[in-house]
């Protein structure tokens, strides 16, 4: 028997189910507050310049035709037609014909951006036409980890990709059709679809940088990664910095270094960021009574959450629990 091929196997699986986990982890989906969408028909010569969104996912999804997504320091992409590219953290970008084009500011082109409402642009030039849908999706910053804020400025999923996610394809095309429903009940149906729409993409975007740990080193290093699924999946445990460091293998040193290098924050900050989030749905989701959550989400002491809480959103949570009954 090939004890050695069989090991190499087993780590092999282990190792997967290790990505596997921390995917699912950064799938979880960021619950959409709102949304802004609009419908471009524009003729070349053109160039759009969007600022930097705070708290909100940008999502383009090119209908016809082909345009350059520029940054600065970063190399231009060049996208057609059926093609998805998404922003998870709203970096500020340039949309335009021609990568090297100067553009106008998007306020300029799409003065009032009410989330919750739908708009368009039309430029009419000579060249080639593009069609797009572009959306702004708008999320609790609150509750991003850094897991999620360190992923690429923008992602790609070519329309070959999007054509193997049935599901993706459709939303999308229904999103982008010019008969879509916009009267106030079809606000929320839009706002779930889109917020599905993220997911459905991240899924095989997340798959791809997997096997690309440059984009994602978090991916490659197992400690690490392991610590976040723990804390992610079992967040009301009482975990210190010493007892993670042991659980995965390093000195309490090595992993601080580690975990703020590849996740982007402190462990501990990680750590009550994924309770906040967690305090947050058991608030404005569930009927659970406020005097419970504490203990649900790793806390001994409920005025220690109390304080950790209002920290965080700047609200006590009952105060956060009656603003989420008034939204809905």
């Amino acid at each position: 028997m090939d004890t050695v091929g069989t090991d190499r196997h087993a780590q092999h699986d282990a190792r997967h189910d290790e990505q596997e986990d921390l995917l699912s982890e950064l799938l979880k989906p960021l619950r959409l507050t709102k949304v802004f969408d609009s419908r471009w028909h524009v003729r070349a010569p053109w160039a759009i310049e969007g600022d930097a969104e705070h708290g909100c996912a940008v999502l383009h999804y090119v209908v016809e035709g082909d345009c350059w997504i520029t940054a600065d320091d970063e190399t231009p992409l060049e996208v057609h037609t059926g093609d998805l590219v998404v922003f998870p953290t709203g970096a500020a970008h340039r949309l335009s014909d021609r990568p090297e084009r100067q553009g106008v500011p998007l306020h300029a082109v799409l003065p009032e951006r009410q989330p919750g409402t739908t708009g368009e642009i039309v430029i009419d030039g000579s060249g080639p036409e593009s069609r797009l849908l572009c959306a702004g999706l708008h999320y609790d910053a609150g509750a991003a980890t850094g897991l999620y804020t360190s992923l690429p400025w923008a992602l790609v999923l070519d329309g070959a990709q999007v054509d193997r996610e049935p599901l993706l394809r459709d939303t999308l095309r229904l999103l982008a059709a010019p008969d879509r429903p916009v009267g106030p009940c079809d606000r929320l149906v839009t706002l779930r679809a889109f917020e599905m729409a993220l997911v459905l993409a991240l899924r095989p975007l997340l798959r791809q940088l997997a096997v690309k740990p440059a984009s994602l080193p978090l991916l490659r290093h197992p400690g690490i990664s392991r610590a976040v699924v723990m804390m992610a999946t079992r967040f009301a445990e009482p975990w210190t910095i010493d007892c993670l460091a042991r659980e995965v293998g390093m000195s309490r040193s090595a992993f601080t270094a580690a975990f703020r290098d590849l996740v982007g924050e402190s462990p501990a900050r990680y750590l009550a960021a994924r309770r906040m989030q967690e305090a947050v749905r058991l608030l404005t989701e569930t009927s659970l009574p406020q005097s419970a959550v504490p203990a649900r989400v790793g806390y001994q002491s409920a005025v220690g959450f109390h304080l950790a809480f209002r920290k965080w959103f700047g609200v006590t949570p009952g105060e956060y629990r009656a603003g989420g009954v008034r939204a809905a």
